[in-house]
């Protein structure tokens, strides 16, 4: 298909539209395509500003190949740190929840690390349920804890959530990207962010065990708020996550 002299007029394409990994970003549109025609289409897109994973219906994450449909929140790979951190707290049969799944990667990496363990996701948006199923991931639609069994309330031993916690009036200073197509519902957390983290912690006291844990993500700045959110629910010991970077992700705390 592309040779050189195309892969090198792809590359430009993809430098002028304002991708800042060009040569991977042809690679990997270079390996969804099927045919030349197919490869145009999915450049255009990309230069359009879609997310390349929804254009390549993939992304990899902690190294797994994962479905992202288009309309779904497309895995970051800051949040990372936190699937590995929360593999790593989950009892070879333990129980473990996953709220706000997306595209169910966390649910995955869970699910891959302790493959005898009762991994459950819940997320609201139908897209988002349809895409994680795809993925292997059991997941029931409705919003944070509604949806889940009783029969798990006060048996979990890990609870995750990448809520949506970008401040309202903060969403126009995101990606052009993100903020022109990716789902407001998996971004907009309100007037400070927290709205659904508030939830989450409040209504977690009944469906965490004793000695279970927590771990949300969350902007830097926000981490102090939800240490203090979580220690008001009763949590201890909390830690703040940070990703390979060593930017502040998110909070980690354990249910007294």
């Amino acid at each position: 298909m592309a040779d050189d002299r195309t892969r090198a007029d792809l590359v430009e394409t993809l430098r002028r539209a304002g991708c800042v990994a060009a040569e991977d970003e042809a690679a990997e549109l270079v390996a969804a395509a099927g045919t030349d025609g197919e490869l145009d289409t999915l450049v255009a897109r990309r230069a359009a500003g879609e997310p390349l994973a929804w254009v390549t219906g993939r992304t990899v994450f902690c190294g797994l190949e994962l479905c992202v449909d288009a309309g779904t929140f497309v895995p970051r790979w800051q949040s990372e740190v936190l699937a590995r951190k929360a593999a790593g707290l989950l009892p070879a049969r333990g129980v473990a929840v996953d709220l706000c799944t997306g595209a169910g990667s966390v649910a995955a990496v869970l699910m891959t690390a302790r493959p005898d363990a009762t991994v459950l996701a819940t997320d609201l948006d139908p897209r988002a349920v349809a895409c994680a199923r795809r993925n292997g991931v059991l997941v029931l639609e409705g919003d944070l804890f509604a949806p889940l069994p009783l029969g798990i309330r006060g048996r979990v031993d890990v609870l995750t959530a990448i809520a949506p916690y970008v401040p309202h009036d903060a969403l126009d200073r995101l990606p052009r990207d993100v903020v022109d197509f990716e789902p407001a519902v998996a971004l907009d957390g309100g007037t400070d962010g927290l709205d659904a983290v508030r939830r989450i912690v409040a209504e977690s006291v009944v469906w965490v065990r004793s000695g279970g844990s927590a771990l949300l993500e969350v902007g830097g700045e926000q981490c102090d708020e939800v240490v203090a959110l979580l220690e008001r629910a009763g949590y201890v010991a909390p830690a703040v996550i940070e990703d390979l970077d060593g930017d502040l992700r998110g909070v980690c705390a354990q249910r007294a």
